[in-house]
């Protein structure tokens, strides 16, 4: 049977003839990848300090990573989950080794870790008064991102978000980040549970500091909330702990997790305490998808990098060095730079004007990065950058900020 020949055409017009354009692209087609560098299509080289928005954890085409999905795909890729297998219970096993005792939901993505968040706080809302729909408000940070699904996006206050999609779903408020007083003031009877990221992403890579979220513990046990973490960007290492909020040493009640869980393949997964997983009972939830023996394969491989090459303390070592030098260009360059915030492998670099044009630039000599809230730039490396890597990154840097103060 004769085929129809393929017509091959240029992939720019294919995006622009048959893909939606919810984006504002880079005018760059990636091709391939190895490492902490990708390739575009003319054979350029690019340090790839995007990560694919903080997912690629071990960077592109690890070994350990490539191996794990060929062998699981040659062995089972997906059962339902009316069914065991052995790579979501050894999965399970290990995130809770490093949340605390607890229990492990598996599902495909941040915004819907987030939406379980969401749905066990109006759980734990009947259970404390007793009544459907009487304690459903949920409390989180102004400039927040949880997601765009209709609750991800309710609990998310940017008006990029949410414009064209209300009625939103009802029982959101939002006080100031690091402002526990302002938390304090919105919590009423009605309350059911805080819900914070350990640091903004998409709103301008601001952590939450350690008196802040200690502070929202005892809110939290005090009223009877949860305190419920979004650790989907920051989390799994990237701050040079598993989870960015054990810097503080803080208890959490839940945790949503996703981008670098499985390295680039899809996933997310939430986490509860043990008194709290209870609320979820057969037939309150659920996922096509969540925990696939693909899926936990690769995710089993990240932790397995993870550990075997000491990945957390590289990170956490290297971040601490990178940011003092990064924070050198503030003071070389006052009039094009504010500040430097995150920490390990989360930094902003906080711009006095707009970043698009920085961001070009920085493409241009051979470094990817990502925009975040207000006027910065964000910076996430794979976790097995190395501090040649991120001067390679400073460098670059360095030589578009003085570019661009000498027009």
């Amino acid at each position: 049977m004769n085929r129809p020949a393929i017509v091959r055409t240029n992939t720019a017009e294919l995006y622009d003839a048959y893909v939606m354009k919810n984006y504002n692209r880079a005018p760059l087609t990636l091709v391939r990848g190895q490492g902490v560098a990708v390739w575009d299509d003319t054979g350029r080289e690019y340090l790839d300090f995007t990560s694919g928005v903080a997912v690629a954890a071990l960077g592109h085409c690890h070994p350990v990573w490539v191996e794990a999905i060929r062998r699981q795909a040659g062995e089972l890729i997906h059962v339902s989950n009316l069914f065991r297998h052995p790579n979501q219970g050894e999965l399970a096993r290990r995130l809770v080794r490093h949340a605390g005792p607890g229990r492990v939901f598996f599902c495909n993505s941040g915004t819907e870790a987030n939406e379980g968040l969401i749905k066990l706080a109006r759980l734990h809302g009947i259970r404390k008064s007793g009544e459907e729909g009487r304690c459903i408000k949920i409390i989180c940070a102004k400039h927040a991102f949880h997601g765009r699904t209709f609750g991800g996006m309710s609990a998310t206050p940017q008006e990029k978000v949410q414009k064209g999609f209300r009625p939103l779903v009802p029982g959101f408020a939002f006080g100031e980040l690091n402002n526990l007083q302002s938390f304090a003031d919105l919590v009423d009877e009605g309350t059911a549970a805080i819900f914070l990221e350990t640091i903004q992403g998409e709103g301008g890579v601001t952590p939450c500091t350690d008196e802040f979220l200690w502070g929202v513990r005892q809110l939290c046990d005090q009223h009877n909330l949860l305190l419920m973490l979004d650790e989907v960007q920051c989390g799994l290492g990237r701050t040079g702990t598993f989870y960015a909020f054990q810097h503080s040493g803080v208890r959490t009640d839940a945790i949503g997790m996703a981008k670098g869980l499985a390295g680039g393949y899809p996933m997310g997964a939430l986490w509860a305490a043990e008194k709290h997983a209870e609320l979820f009972t057969p037939g309150s939830h659920g996922s096509t998808f969540g925990g696939t023996p693909l899926a936990c394969a690769a995710a089993l491989a990240v932790l397995d990098v993870i550990e075997r090459e000491n990945l957390l303390e590289k990170v956490k070592a290297n971040g601490v060095a990178w940011k003092t030098e990064l924070e050198q260009l503030v003071a070389e360059f006052p009039r094009q730079v504010k500040a430097v915030t995150g920490r390990g492998y989360m930094i902003g670099l906080v711009l006095q004007s707009e970043p698009p044009p920085y961001l070009a630039a920085l493409r241009e000599a051979g470094l990817l990065a990502v925009v975040a809230g207000g006027n910065s730039i964000r910076l996430l490396p794979p976790l097995i950058a190395t501090r040649e890597h991120l001067d390679r990154a400073t460098a670059i840097l360095r030589s578009v900020l003085a570019n661009k103060a000498a027009v």
